[in-house]
C-alpha cells in the first residue's frame, strides 16, 4: 500500500493543522480491511504512535495528545485525517502515515510530512 501524506508545515503555538493521507491506488476493501494511524518522530526521539483507527472505527489515541488530536477516516474517499489542535511547541515532529493491514498485520508507510510549531 502506497500512502501520501500532507498538511504539515509551520504554526504558532495555539494554532491548529490538518493531516491528510491519501492511498491514490487503493481499492475500497483493501482500505476497509487496514488499520490507519499517524506516527511522529521527533529529532533524537524515536517515532511514536500519535493516534490510530482501526477498521471498525476503535480509536486509540496517545495521552499526549488527547483532546486536542482527532483522528478519523473518509471510506468514500479513501482518506485519512489527523485534525491537530491546540498545537504546542513539543508537537513538532516529522509525521507519518500508517497502514496495517487487518489480517496480514503488513504494514506501510508514507514518506513523512513536516510539522514545526513555535512557541
Amino acid at each position: 500500500v502506497q500512502l501520501q501524506a500532507s498538511g504539515g508545515g509551520l504554526a504558532q503555538a495555539g494554532e491548529s493543522l490538518r493531516l491528510t493521507c491519501v492511498s491514490p491506488r487503493i481499492i475500497l476493501s483493501t482500505f476497509t480491511n487496514h488499520y490507519w494511524g499517524w506516527y511522529r518522530q521527533a529529532p533524537g526521539k524515536q517515532r511514536e504512535l500519535v493516534a490510530q483507527i482501526t477498521d471498525g472505527g476503535r480509536i486509540n489515541v496517545a495521552d499526549s495528545v488527547k483532546g486536542r488530536f482527532t483522528i478519523s477516516k473518509d471510506n468514500a474517499r479513501k482518506r485519512v485525517f489527523l485534525q491537530m489542535n491546540s498545537l504546542k511547541a513539543e508537537d513538532t515532529a516529522v509525521y507519518y502515515c500508517h497502514a496495517q493491514g487487518r489480517d496480514t498485520g503488513v504494514e506501510s508507510w508514507g514518506q513523512g510530512t513536516q510539522v514545526t510549531v513555535s512557541s
